[in-house]
């Protein structure tokens, strides 16, 4: 059995420390690190990351994130998941997102 975008990465975030799932405001689902945001799923092919400006305008910059789908000029970056490769490059910038988290919580 194949599983779906959302079950890869719901099970690998879940597990890293501290990190819960709730349903998202907008749908979908938000994982959370000690009640901050990591970053929401919508379905199975849109991630979005809330990044430092720098962080977000380096992975705009690379071709790793798209300016967020609504709000581009926001430090939110979009991630549309179409091959393995995009899942591995969703699943990387969300560990960069949870590890600062990490380092700003301790």
């Amino acid at each position: 059995m194949t599983l779906s975008v959302k079950q890869i990465i719901s099970e690998q975030l879940l597990t890293w420390s501290d990190v819960s799932q709730q349903p998202h405001r907008f749908g979908g689902i938000e994982f959370q690190y000690q009640g901050k945001e990591i970053g929401h799923l919508h379905g199975d092919f849109l991630v979005d990351i809330l990044m430092s400006r720098p962080s977000r305008d380096q992975f705009i910059t690379e071709g790793r994130a798209k300016p967020h789908h609504i709000y581009p000029e926001s430090s939110w970056i979009s991630l549309y998941i179409q091959s393995e490769e995009d899942l591995m490059n969703a699943i990387e910038l969300l560990r960069f997102k949870y590890n600062y988290l990490v380092s700003k919580m301790k």
